[in-house]
């Protein structure tokens, strides 16, 4: 371009217009000519093209899987279906998640970093708690959550339906979900049931029971799956057995959820749900969570892929979903070590080609519906059914 300094100027007299715009001598950034005009279009078009290809070492370019992983998730953040992290507090003589807390795997700074909205707290009860104790640790554990969200008000919200998760993400909020809880809480009192639920539970592990064992639910189990379904509590079958998980897909009029279970095909844990399971979750429009652990899915991040993509192929894109399982005590694989790994996570199903209509439904989709159809059975189911006053006994003894 011609340097402006290289000619002198002459003001231009009152009426020397001529009928053209003229340049304003006194703006450096305007040109004199319509030649200069080109040449300072092109000269801008080539810094801009200059500036797009110029990408810090270490940093993907724009329009990379990363930088489209992250773009989605900030409008489609994840739900993520299971944290231990009540139990990992437990252990802290105090925490801030807010400014962030190094001795667990989840404060608010990292879920910010990972695009999470939404957190599934587990409610289930330490190692060694005996039955007659169940009930008074998990009211226990329930006073913890709630002690934890008021203390972080800025960064923690409770949500106890999918409306209000909703409100909570507006409001700049991660909202918090109580549950799975163990159904040992339930002391085998559908009354014990009720009670949870108006403190907020939403789900319930139904793995552990007498009446819901290996030989798969009992005339009690079946009736305790159906005041769930009154209620709007949904059932998680991860850890149970295959007979009851198929009985509970069979008499359950809410989707049911598996906090944490992936392809058995893949990986034969005990956790781990066969393609006939699968299949059979997919037709009953229920969610299967799959676990960021090692000891489920595998030791990288390709692994965890490789059983989203199973699941998918298997029970459909409408029913999988992701179960962090932060701070349970388990080992994450590679890449995935805490919550603000999900990014990488979306961005490696991005390059297997994934829709991103498939990763909105992986990412926040699935879990809004599946606790949005809960609410309306449990509408529905109000107006015919009164609360249940079976017991244990009258049905099973």
């Amino acid at each position: 371009m011609a340097d402006l300094h290289d000619e002198p100027h002459t003001l231009p007299e009152v009426g020397e217009l001529d009928g053209e715009a003229q340049a304003d001598p006194f703006n450096p950034y305007t040109p004199r000519t319509a030649e200069e005009a080109a040449e300072a279009a092109e000269a801008a078009a080539q810094a801009a093209a200059e500036a797009a290809r110029a990408v810090p070492d270490g940093e993907e370019p724009e329009d990379t899987p990363l930088e489209r992983a992250r773009a989605l998730l900030a409008a489609h953040p994840v739900a993520d279906g299971y944290s231990g992290l009540p139990a990992a507090l437990r252990q802290l003589p105090w925490c801030d998640l807010q400014l962030g807390e190094s001795a667990v795997d989840t404060d608010v700074p990292r879920l910010r970093r990972g695009n999470v909205g939404a957190l599934l707290w587990s409610l289930h009860l330490p190692h060694g708690v005996v039955a007659d104790r169940a009930v008074g640790a998990t009211l226990e554990q329930l006073d913890l959550v709630r002690s934890v969200i008021d203390a972080h008000p800025e960064g923690l919200r409770l949500a106890r339906s999918a409306g209000q998760i909703i409100d909570a993400r507006n409001c700049g909020r991660v909202a918090v979900v109580l549950g799975p809880a163990t159904a040992a809480a339930l002391d085998d009192s559908l009354g014990v049931l009720r009670v949870l639920h108006s403190l907020g539970l939403r789900v319930l592990t139904l793995a552990g029971t007498t009446w819901a064992g290996e030989a798969g639910l009992t005339r009690f189990g079946e009736e305790v799956v159906r005041e769930m379904n009154r209620l709007g509590v949904l059932a998680d079958l991860s850890g149970a057995s295959d007979p009851t998980i198929g009985r509970v897909l069979t008499l359950s009029k809410t989707p049911v959820l598996c906090t944490r279970s992936a392809a058995r095909a893949l990986h034969p844990h005990p956790a781990n749900l066969s393609d006939e399971l699968l299949a059979g979750l997919g037709a009953a429009k229920g969610l299967c969570l799959v676990p960021l652990t090692a000891e489920q899915t595998g030791p990288g991040l390709r692994d965890v892929a490789d059983h989203l993509d199973h699941v998918r192929a298997i029970a459909g894109p409408a029913c999988v979903g992701l179960s962090g399982t932060y701070d349970s005590g388990a080992a994450h694989p590679q890449g995935l070590t805490d919550t603000s790994g999900y990014p990488h996570l979306i961005a490696e199903l991005l390059r297997r080609g994934w829709p991103e209509t498939d990763i909105t439904l992986l990412t926040w989709g699935n879990v809004q519906r599946v606790l949005r159809t809960a609410d309306f059975t449990a509408r529905a189911a109000q107006e015919r059914r009164e609360p249940s006053t079976a017991r244990i006994a009258e049905l099973d003894g």
